[in-house]
């Protein structure tokens, strides 16, 4: 039998990561689809499983600052990446804003660079966790989901994962060494994108 998968991806966690861990390579995004399927499947043939896993889709969820400074990734993101195999992607505006650092020493708040009195600014990450784990929870509540690959280190995801596993679907996790432990402890399966790095690098 071959299960019905779709990989959830969390852009700027599994970003920051691999630019940490591989100094800044390129990461052969056309080839991430097939090497975690890969993965994922020989953690359900280890636990005893006959059936094999069929990529249906790919999600990627990512957030890029308004203006000028995120153009060249909003418009890869969405004119490249989207356009590949089994890609969807999912973007979302980050607002820069002016705002204060409170100091817990002297218990004051500045705006403003001290040394060149630039003022600070902020572009937070707003919805990208909401919308991965309403989309988890809706396809599987939808009948279309039989396994996911939670493509991300984040615990916020726990709940949605602990929820979505009650109904029998299964949520591997592709997470990096030495983080994410509480999301890979509550996947039924998890796997390590580490040792698969030489498989994703672009040549």
């Amino acid at each position: 039998m071959r299960l019905g998968t779709r990989l959830f991806v969390d852009y700027w966690n599994f970003q920051i990561n691999w630019n940490e861990r591989t100094n800044r390579a390129q990461c052969d995004w056309t080839a991430l689809p097939r090497v975690l399927v890969e993965e994922a499947a020989r953690r359900l043939e280890a636990a005893g499983g006959s059936d094999s896993l069929a990529l249906d889709e790919t999600l990627v969820y990512a957030s890029v600052k308004s203006g000028e400074s995120d153009a060249r990734l909003s418009q890869w993101l969405t004119n490249f990446l989207d356009r590949q195999p089994s890609f969807r992607v999912k973007v979302r505006e980050r607002r820069i804003r002016t705002g204060g650092i409170w100091c817990n020493s002297c218990k004051t708040q500045t705006g403003e660079c001290p040394q060149c009195g630039t003022p600070f600014k902020r572009a937070p990450e707003k919805g990208v966790d909401a919308a991965i784990a309403t989309d988890l929870l809706s396809l599987a509540w939808e009948g279309v989901l039989q396994v996911a690959v939670l493509v991300s280190g984040d615990s916020d995801f726990v709940p949605a994962v602990e929820r979505i596993q009650e109904k029998g679907l299964k949520v591997v996790n592709a997470t990096w060494r030495n983080h994410g432990h509480e999301l890979a402890q509550a996947c039924w399966a998890s796997f390590q994108v580490d040792s698969l790095v030489d498989r994703l690098i672009r040549n």
